[in-house]
């Protein structure tokens, strides 16, 4: 209805471009609105091309991150009517830098690891996909750039290579055939369960357990540790920032158990987790802490080590640390015993692994205290009518057929992630990562989300995911503009609904990175986010997300 509004605003009189745009718009609505009608997200016309990559011979590039990349923002910024005059007085040192430039500085800029996705791109063969809706010619098309890895992570052919080999050669079910297949399968299957404890440094095989994603992992701990510890007058301490997969199984435990649950607020100033406060939070009553290793939204990388040193000190002596690390395990080492924590849950779809599929670290006495979460087969010792004994972890948790082809998936995914290199990931994307900041910092009437990357660390207080809010235009109206000229980006609230209202914010729009994009495709983002900003500037001057100027707003959100 809004695009419909705005494109129909447009004077007769109006731009060929201008004109298109409108037209898109129009198809845009249409398009949606069957979507919404018939329940199916139309079907993309795609087709694959030869592999796109790179000259990876060219070596390092001798542009040091701290060169370019932590200069304050440009003239052009300042300039717009947002910036309040003690901003421009802090970045006025750098309008030498700006000014004297024959071009931006972004144009110069190279990464010193460019030659990584040059090296893995042909490994994911939708990367090659061009977009267009059904009918459109193919050169129309426009090449996929994919930048919602934090929802989830496209998948190389290591990872379904191994997936269908395991239905053509080895399916069957696991620990419970004396047959070839189920001996084959079962090996498969726990083959990934070693590939998993190594990635997190477990210290044994039985700290793992598989789950179909990190929601159910947080909601074993909370449902089977927490229903069986917690009673009134105990403390839970969650944040503010957390998904929602970490706040409602808490707030339904809590509930239950009469437990009472607080939560570390958002520093609005920083746009990090208020420790101050956490400080405050901590007593000898407190008996769970849960966070997030890094914010899905904001995409600052949480003080673990100081949160959990001040909760050891502090809190209850059988406190336990739960872990959300869906956004930092893909994208950084992770070491659950130099961690000192107690839980740990993973995501198989989001570090290139399949969807269905997750897992939970736990340490091993904690996991044999807890009492099961499901019941079935696999997870017993014994039966009878009179009533049953279980299977030590990680077992006990794993009742029923397991999800074998997506664990064997996940343990494919491990080891593609190990073979290129955690800590080259890590490097790459904390420069790739502040590269978009910087790039969207600059651009006016656009806000990026959370805390400036830091340069006495390379930006590593951040991963490679920047959300936004523009001042004319809707995430929604965003992403879909965005989606016509083949950029995926997310819009909504990312499942964080607290968040984003601590923040001022209803929704926001996200560009999430991964190993596999380039600086080229960030380039091109920015290029087609200037033109839909302007396109939206030159109809309505309305703000964000009430285009009928009603004061309410009317968007339908994504989750």
């Amino acid at each position: 209805r809004r695009n419909q509004q705005r494109a129909r605003a447009l004077p007769s009189s109006s731009s060929s471009s201008t004109a298109a745009a409108a037209a898109a718009l129009l198809s845009a609505s249409a398009l949606l609105a069957g979507c919404c009608t018939h329940g199916f997200v139309p079907p993309l016309s795609t087709a694959s091309t030869a592999a796109r990559r790179a000259d990876a011979s060219a070596g390092p590039s001798s542009f040091p991150a701290s060169s370019a990349l932590f200069r304050r923002p440009s003239a052009a910024r300042r300039m717009s009517a947002d910036v309040e005059p003690d901003q421009e007085e802090r970045t006025s040192a750098s309008d030498d830098d700006d000014d004297d430039d024959d071009e931006p500085w972004w144009k110069s800029f190279a990464l010193s690891d460019a030659s990584l996705p040059a090296e893995i791109r042909s490994d994911f063969p939708i990367l090659s996909t061009r977009i267009g809706a059904e009918g459109t010619p193919e050169s129309e098309k426009k090449d996929l750039v994919y930048l919602d890895s934090a929802a989830t992570s496209q998948k190389p052919l290591y990872v379904t290579d191994a997936l269908t080999r395991y239905y053509h050669t080895s399916n069957s079910n696991v620990h419970r055939g004396a047959h070839c297949l189920s001996r084959e399968a079962t090996s498969q299957y726990e083959g990934s369960r070693d590939a998993v404890a190594k990635f997190v440094n477990a210290n044994s095989r039985n700290e793992i357990v598989f789950t179909s994603g990190a929601t159910e992992a947080m909601n074993l701990v909370a449902n089977s540790y927490g229903r069986s510890t917690l009673k009134a007058g105990d403390e839970v301490i969650i944040t503010e920032l957390e998904h929602h997969s970490n706040i409602v199984p808490w707030q339904l435990i809590c509930e239950e158990t009469g437990a009472t649950l607080k939560y570390i607020p958002v520093n609005k100033e920083t746009q990090t987790l208020d420790m101050d406060v956490f400080r405050t939070l901590v007593n000898e009553n407190t008996k769970i802490v849960s966070v997030q290793h890094v914010s899905n939204v904001l995409g600052c990388v949480h003080p673990i080590p100081d949160l959990v040193s001040f909760a050891r000190a502090n809190a209850s002596p059988d406190c336990k640390i739960l872990v959300d690390a869906c956004q930092s395990c893909p994208h950084m080492p992770v070491d659950v015993q130099s961690l000192d924590i107690d839980f740990l849950a993973g995501s198989g779809h989001k570090m290139c692994g399949p969807t269905g599929i997750g897992f939970l670290w736990g340490r091993e006495d904690v996991l044999n205290s807890m009492p099961p979460f499901l019941g079935g087969g696999e997870m017993i010792d014994d039966v009878s009518m009179d009533g049953s004994t279980f299977a030590k972890a990680p077992a006990r948790f794993e009742a029923g057929t397991p999800a074998i082809a997506q664990a064997v998936g996940m343990g494919a995914a491990v080891e593609y992630v190990g073979g290129v290199g955690i800590e080259r990931i890590e490097s790459y994307e904390h420069e790739l990562g502040t590269y978009l900041y910087r790039r969207l910092e600059e651009m006016p009437g656009v806000t990026p989300l959370g805390p400036k990357p830091d340069e006495a660390t390379g930006g590593r207080n951040r991963v490679g995911l920047v959300s936004f809010v523009c001042d004319a235009v809707h995430p929604s109206d965003l992403s879909t503009f965005l989606d016509m000229e083949g950029v995926a980006v997310r819009a909504g609230h990312h499942c964080c609904q607290p968040l984003h209202k601590a923040l001022g914010y209803s929704h926001s729009a996200r560009a999430s990175l991964y190993f596999y994009n380039t600086k080229e495709e960030i380039d091109y983002f920015v290029e087609k986010l200037e033109e839909t900003l302007a396109f939206f500037g030159s109809v309505s001057g309305e703000g964000a997300g009430d285009a009928d100027g009603d004061g309410e707003d009317d968007f339908v959100p994504f989750v």
